[in-house]
């Protein structure tokens, strides 16, 4: 992958909807070789995919937290499994750090993610807990 590929992967993260001609003007290629190149980053996996993101109005009243969690490394298996299986959960990631995983969730009510969070502090595995509510959301990409 060159700088171009980069750039271009760019102009699609931040609109995957732009024509191969508007990437083109941007880029300031032929259009056919964007597509050669939006052809081979596909074929090696490099673009997985396209995606949209929908304006959903229950989305904006969802309240969601941040979760870091320390796990027993011997049930770390368990744990995520035990994390995947919570409909609430919208992100589980490996961090570097004091803690282990972080888990991103997004709850209807305040009642409700206060029982997620006792819930995750009771799976077994689990060691320790530190919680973080989203007040706003600055930037999203």
């Amino acid at each position: 992958m060159d700088a171009t590929d980069q750039r271009l992967l760019d102009l699609l993260e931040a609109d995957a909807r732009a024509s191969v001609t508007a990437l083109s003007e941007q880029l300031r290629l032929a259009r056919s070789t964007v597509q050669d190149r939006i052809a081979r980053l596909e074929a090696s996996g490099e673009i997985r995919g396209y995606t949209i993101r929908r304006a959903d109005p229950r989305a904006a009243r969802l309240i969601r937290a941040h979760v870091m969690l320390s796990v027993d490394p011997k049930l770390q298996d368990r744990v995520v499994a035990d994390l995947k299986a919570l409909p609430e959960l919208k992100r589980l990631a490996t961090v570097s750090g004091e803690f282990d995983l972080i888990a991103e969730l997004a709850a209807d009510t305040t009642e409700r993610l206060d029982t997620l969070l006792d819930h995750i502090g009771r799976l077994k595995g689990i060691q320790r807990t530190m919680s973080s509510i989203v007040l706003s959301v600055k930037a999203e990409r």
